[in-house]
């Protein structure tokens, strides 16, 4: 600075002149690059060029590579020299330039997908088995081919860009370890039939844990389930066993729908027979207690008149008895024979003697007929009559 000429006298003089200087520059760009210097009423020592425009729109043009956008659910990550500075929300955003500051976009909401155990070919065409991974030992010492997938999103973009070298590989390692961990607390029939959904339930519950101890950002949406067998080894007896197991499942429903068909009917008699018992011991009981009430007013007119009561008592048993028989033989008192009373052959021999009633309508009824007593049987009476009444004497 002490050799310009441009600066020598600045306490005397004003600034200089902004002509001059840009042709001292252009004398000096062309010294550098191996140019004489040209004579001094030549075009090149004229600002033809107007530099500062240039510089000016360069200059614009660099601050206007800080514009950046951040879509909704995304963040925008602001690194200064690689140095985390700012987590910008959506929207429009600025930033200095490169090489200033740079910022990464990161979405969000995005679901990613980690097929575990498989893995999908392009285009859905079909996939190809990764045994290393889907092979895993139950708690009854069973191994089971098992493949699953996890869908997942971020929930912290520091954690996620800052902690993670690979968040598609982390997620690959801990749900691996996560479900070899649950199947191996787990028995084969429950992780391979009604177990499956507690299963990936309790899978995805220990990833979690598992990310958010390491800090890593990611939240974990879902785990489903793809397919759960038994190796293609040991595939044909299972399914032999499957079907064993379903027959018994069959029985044993058919047990059951015959007993609810036998226990109702066999409960129905049962009340039934119930109810019969409890009505014949009512009936009996009632029958006893009418009795009972019965015995004890004979008991009571007894005492008051006892011969009275057991003459009545022996004529209404005799009345009785003698209803229900058809033949009567009487014992005579001091005596060796027998008087036979054959009632039936009587009350036969009265309905053969009476006579028809004509079945003529008009004719009116004459007076009943008195009926014929047979001479035999009315001459045995008499004698037994005789024979009482000597006995009597």
């Amino acid at each position: 600075m002490a050799n310009d000429p441009g600066w020598g006298n600045r306490n005397n003089e004003g600034p200089p002149d902004l002509d001059e200087v840009m042709r001292q520059f252009n004398r000096k760009v062309k010294a550098l690059f191996g140019k004489k210097n040209e004579p001094s009423g030549s075009p090149e020592n004229k600002p033809a060029i107007a530099i500062l425009p240039i510089l000016g729109l360069i200059l614009l043009v660099w601050i206007a590579t800080g514009f950046y956008i951040v879509d909704q659910g995304s963040r925008g990550v602001v690194l200064r020299f690689g140095k985390h500075v700012e987590t910008t929300l959506p929207g429009p955003r600025w930033h200095m330039p490169f090489p200033v500051e740079s910022v990464t976009v990161v979405n969000m909401e995005q679901v990613r997908t980690v097929e575990i155990g498989y893995r999908s070919a392009e285009g859905g065409a079909g996939r190809s088995k990764e045994l290393h991974e889907s092979l895993m030992l139950t708690d009854d010492e069973n191994i089971i081919d098992l493949q699953f997938a996890v869908q997942y999103n971020l929930k912290s973009v520091e954690d996620a860009l800052f902690n993670n070298r690979s968040a598609e590989e982390a997620m690959r390692g801990i749900a691996e370890t996560a479900i070899r961990e649950v199947v191996g607390k787990s028995k084969l029939d429950f992780a391979l039939y009604e177990g499956r959904d507690e299963v990936a339930i309790n899978t995805k519950k220990l990833m979690q844990e598992v990310l958010d101890r390491y800090k890593t950002g990611i939240n974990v949406v879902s785990v489903t389930m793809q397919n759960a067998q038994p190796p293609e080894q040991v595939q044909a007896a299972f399914e032999d066993a499957v079907k064993a197991k379903q027959d018994l499942e069959r029985q044993k429903n058919e047990g059951q729908a015959y007993a609810n068909d036998v226990i109702p009917k066999a409960r129905g008699t049962s009340s039934r027979l119930l109810q019969e018992a409890s009505g014949y011991q009512m009936r009996v009981e009632n029958e006893a207690q009418g009795n009972v009430s019965r015995f004890n007013q004979i008991l009571a007119q007894y005492q008051h008149a006892p011969e009275v009561t057991r003459q009545r008592m022996y004529l209404d048993a005799q009345e009785q008895i003698m209803s229900n028989v058809s033949k009567v033989i009487v014992d005579q008192k001091n005596g060796n024979s027998l008087l036979y009373l054959p009632l039936d052959k009587l009350i036969s021999a009265t309905g053969a003697n009476a006579p028809a009633v004509p079945p003529a309508t008009n004719v009116q009824p004459s007076a009943p007929l008195a009926p014929t007593v047979d001479v035999n049987s009315d001459s045995r009476a008499r004698d037994t009559s005789r024979s009482r009444d000597r006995d009597s004497r």
